[in-house]
Parts: C-alpha cells; sequence; structure tokens
C-alpha cells in the first residue's frame, strides 16, 4: 500500500492511524509462555537449592576458607601442629583432644571442664571471634568476619569424607 500526501491531510485517515490501539497479550497456550513458565520454574527451584545448600553450608567451600587454619589446624587426620587437629571437633568437649593435652591453654581446658562442647552454634561463635568466646586462650587468629564462610567452615569440620 502506497500512501500519498492526501492521506495526510484527511483528519479522519490520521485519526484513524494515529488512534492507540489496545495492547493484546500472548495468550497463556502460546509456545513463548509456556517457554517463560518453565525457565521461571527452573529458576526458583535453583534458587531454592542454593538458600538450602547455604543454610547448612558448602562443606568444598569450607575446604577453600579452612586454607586458613591449615598452618597450625589439621581437619582430615589426627595428626597435631600448633593447634590440635580438627577431625572429629563437632560434638567434641573443648580441651579434650588426648593427643593434644599438654598443650592446652588453661583458658580452653577450663572451658572444656565447664562444659563447653564444639556444637555447631558454639564453633560458630568461637570461629567469629576466638578471644571472646573462650578469654585467654592461646589461638592467635583474630577469627572469620564472613557468616558464610563461618558455616562453610563447620560444614567442612562435619563432611566425613572431607571433600
Amino acid at each position: 500500500m502506497q500512501l500519498s500526501w492526501r492521506v495526510f491531510r484527511n483528519p479522519a485517515t490520521m485519526q484513524r492511524l494515529l488512534r492507540p490501539r489496545p495492547y493484546k497479550a500472548d495468550s497463556q497456550s502460546s509456545p513463548g509462555s509456556a517457554m517463560f513458565r518453565a525457565a521461571s520454574s527452573a529458576s526458583i527451584l535453583l534458587l531454592a537449592t542454593a538458600l538450602t545448600a547455604h543454610a547448612g553450608g558448602d562443606p568444598a567451600l569450607g575446604k577453600h576458607v579452612f586454607n586458613r587454619c591449615i598452618a597450625c589446624h589439621e581437619a582430615a587426620t589426627d595428626r597435631d601442629k600448633v593447634g590440635p587437629h580438627l577431625m572429629g571437633v563437632v560434638g567434641r568437649t573443648a580441651g579434650s583432644a588426648e593427643s593434644f593435652l599438654g598443650h592446652y591453654s588453661e583458658a580452653m581446658k577450663g572451658a572444656g571442664a565447664a562444659g563447653l562442647v564444639w556444637d555447631e552454634a558454639n564453633l560458630a561463635e568461637y570461629l567469629k571471634a576466638p578471644k571472646l568466646k573462650v578469654p585467654g586462650n592461646k589461638m592467635a587468629f583474630a577469627g572469620l568476619t564472613n557468616d558464610d564462610d563461618i558455616a562453610n567452615v563447620i560444614a567442612y569440620l562435619k563432611a566425613d569424607p572431607k571433600p
């Protein structure tokens, strides 16, 4: 169709051409809509999985964070270093690793005698601020500041076998 200048001079034709047309949405049965629904469902499932993994920590990421601790602690074996081994630390009483008994600070031994058990909550507090959780302990590490890192390290310590 070829438009001539006469069309633009006619006001009725101009009104018809410039009249707003109602928006027509795609129907729910169109292929694009089904693809959108599938992609949305997949995204929600992926997000839920990620949040679930975050809640309990990720042992593989925890292994990476544990590299900050590896100079003083071993977690995969029962070999002591400057600090006690951390194999099986979750559920253990503070200051009670048999192979390290002669090396614990009095503060750590006292905390264990007072009933401090390394459950997830106590480990999280200790990893965040060791000097606040057990004042007077020998550990020189200031603590982890990121809650995700703390959850991941705890997941790594709990993992058996280690990733």
